[in-house]
């Protein structure tokens, strides 16, 4: 089978490395400004791994042509940040065929539908089928160009939703000898939902503030998840899943689908993070300008308040996380929208039609 991966970061590598071990032909793709990984991988005609996944294994195509990855691909990952997957679908438009199948992963924020929209594809139109999964399949980093260290190649935990939902059980059997981690979800509510990130990366971030404007590095995980930050995680854990039962969805809470993941070994919410050894030796990013506020924060948080207001759903602590990271940053990020019912294209439908749509 033909796959195509588009991007060139942390998660695409491994995707593409796991579907070429599992013997199917792999092209890779991402835009010339990201031309570093791409150019090793093709200069050496495939891709290294260390780690729960170990050797070489062969690229077909690594390149800046994304007619030459999406012709007659049957599986197409988009595998990259919140920010990447309006581009890339915007990039797969032209070339997108019917019958082929989409996945965005991780989800960053109902991506599925995003992806479909950049498509110029109604949310109604099933001429192809869009997915999205709630993490990466893996704890993973790029070592040197082209090369990966997999520390953690996920036990189970990554669900998987497709737009509409009714395809869920056709791409799950597709996808899931490749990746044995994933589970069916619900719906792409599910999947969004599902994915912590929102609520680990600000709090920790806004509660070590001025260490990372320091001088000094510092282990974001083992030395940054105190008992108190321990404390507002969970608090704001809470509400993500409160929100998630709103919508008629059970949401686990982020230490227990962490142990099924293999992340941690405690089912709590500071030594959880502090002793586990999947958040082991992850330093502290060196500034707070970075993702884990601009895409957790103004991407994930946002998405999350709006969805509380279509609820009528009290969510306080995320709703001032929310706001603490606009004050520090300087910026308004609810009003941006960077991530809402309204900019997904959704805001004539209400929440119990999206239930049966989606």
């Amino acid at each position: 089978m033909k796959i195509a991966v588009l991007g060139s970061g942390n998660g695409a590598l491994a995707v593409a490395f796991e579907w070429s071990r599992a013997g199917h032909d792999v092209y890779m793709y991402d835009f010339p400004q990201f031309d570093r990984q791409i150019s090793a991988i093709s200069a050496a005609g495939g891709i290294y791994s260390q780690g729960e996944m170990e050797g070489f294994m062969p690229v077909k195509y690594a390149g800046h042509d994304i007619e030459i990855c999406l012709k007659d691909a049957e599986l197409v990952f988009a595998v990259g940040p919140a920010y990447s997957t309006e581009p890339f679908g915007k990039a797969c438009a032209p070339f997108a065929k019917a019958g082929q199948i989409f996945v965005v992963c991780p989800s960053s924020c109902m991506g599925a539908i995003l992806f479909k929209n950049s498509l110029g594809l109604g949310i109604d139109d099933n001429s192809v089928t869009v997915a999205d999964t709630s993490t990466l399949p893996y704890a993973v980093r790029i070592i040197e160009d082209g090369k990966i260290m997999v520390y953690n190649r996920l036990g189970g935990g990554v669900l998987l939703a497709t737009l509409p939902s009714s395809k869920n059980d056709a791409v799950y059997d597709l996808i899931k000898p490749v990746h044995p981690c994933v589970e069916k979800a619900k719906n792409i509510f599910q999947t969004c939902l599902q994915n912590a990130n929102p609520m680990i990366h600000p709090c920790i971030t806004t509660l070590n503030a001025a260490r990372i404007e320091g001088p000094d590095d510092f282990l974001f995980y083992e030395e940054g998840v105190t008992h108190g930050v321990g404390n507002l995680l969970k608090a704001i854990d809470e509400e993500r899943m409160a929100i998630g039962a709103a919508l008629g969805l059970e949401i686990e809470s982020d230490p227990h689908i962490s142990i099924r993941q293999g992340y941690m070994v405690e089912e709590d919410y500071h030594t959880g993070y502090a002793t586990s050894p999947g958040f082991a030796g992850i330093k502290a990013q060196t500034q707070l300008d970075y993702r884990y506020y601009n895409e957790d924060a103004g991407f994930g948080l946002v998405l999350w308040v709006d969805l509380a207001d279509r609820l009528g759903l009290e969510v306080p602590n995320v709703r001032a996380m929310l706001q603490i990271v606009s004050s520090i940053m300087q910026r308004d990020y609810k009003a941006e929208k960077a991530r809402t019912l309204d900019t997904l294209g959704l805001a004539g439908y209400s929440i119990e039609e999206l239930l049966r749509i989606l």
